[in-house]
């Protein structure tokens, strides 16, 4: 169940656990990669299901999941929460992605 090919720090598990409880949802955060973005590719995070095929790891209780075609685009990567003075928001570092864009929710392969 827990596969290496993406990561979900503590912050973010966190961060899920406490959306997942206010919301009365399972601890499950679904990262999808969409076409669009400004720069070719977008993330789109959603509490959601397991779903047959889908790549999963957990963290503290917390799982990530991630469909099959998604994966391609971003293994390697890891989840991460991040609050500074721009706001608060799920961060994807992913070495798959030729560039990026100033929002941090598009990139390019």
């Amino acid at each position: 169940m827990d596969d290496p090919a993406i990561q979900l720090t503590a912050n973010a598990a966190k961060r899920v656990a406490a959306i997942a409880a206010r919301q009365a949802k399972p601890a499950i955060l679904r990262l999808a990669v969409d076409g669009g973005g400004c720069a070719g590719f977008s993330y789109r995070f959603a509490l959601g299901e397991f779903e047959q095929g889908d790549a999963c790891t957990e963290t503290d209780g917390v799982q990530l999941v991630v469909d099959p075609v998604s994966l391609d685009l971003v293994r390697g990567s890891a989840v991460d929460f991040v609050e500074d003075m721009g706001g608060a928001a799920f961060k994807v570092t992913n070495p798959n992605a030729a560039s990026g864009c100033g929002c941090g929710s598009s990139f390019s392969i």
